[in-house]
């Protein structure tokens, strides 16, 4: 099984015109979304907080994380970003993914759309 990636832009979401375009891998194993930290700097996203996250090889690490918008396959999302290392790869993460009814077929290495984005039944919506 190989690797997907796709291109992607992150943008501002308190200022729509100033984004940042790159190519991502699409990571079904990370929760949330990683931008290397200068790219992130560079159109004025901020980080809020901090999160203890899980690597893939066991190590847990503890990094910043902000909100953007998320923009990939004609469509986009407000989600949590990780400040990634100046070196590291993009990553779009399963929430981006998921929140826009995206899911990866893995024998081609592809992203599909799902013909609805799932939501569980609620009061007072009409069928």
């Amino acid at each position: 099984m190989g690797l997907t990636h796709m291109r992607a832009t992150v943008r501002n979401p308190a200022d729509a015109g100033r984004f940042w375009t790159g190519d991502f891998l699409v990571d079904t194993g990370a929760i949330d979304s990683l931008v290397p930290r200068q790219h992130l700097e560079a159109i004025g996203v901020q980080a809020q907080g901090r999160r203890s996250y899980s690597l893939a090889d066991g190590s847990e690490t503890e990094m910043e994380v902000g909100v953007a918008q998320l923009e990939f396959l004609g469509d986009f999302v407000g989600s949590t970003i990780v400040f990634g290392p100046e070196d590291s790869e993009p990553l779009l993460g399963v929430t981006a993914l998921e929140s826009l009814g995206i899911e990866v077929d893995p024998t081609n290495q592809q992203l599909r759309r799902l013909p609805s984005v799932r939501l569980k039944t609620a009061r007072g919506i009409a069928r």
